[in-house]
């Protein structure tokens, strides 16, 4: 069984670019991770810094999902 909601690396914004020569560098915000709903198919707004933090979110809203389940 597929959980709802999984931890994925979040998409790094972009912060500026630089011109080396002919070629333009992006500069990007450190990235930290998302939680993406697997049913939604979209990616929830917060971003966590560790992992560890992500997960232990990710956790509790799969269990929140469960329980809200199993209720009805």
């Amino acid at each position: 069984m597929i959980s709802r909601f999984v931890v994925v690396p979040a998409i790094p914004t972009e912060t500026g670019s630089m011109r080396n020569g002919s070629r333009y560098y992006c500069q990007t915000a450190p990235i930290g991770f998302n939680l993406y709903d697997n049913e939604g198919k979209l990616r929830l707004k917060p971003t966590y810094q560790t992992r560890e933090e992500a997960e232990r979110e990710c956790q509790r809203v799969n269990l929140e999902r469960l329980q809200t389940v199993l209720s009805e």
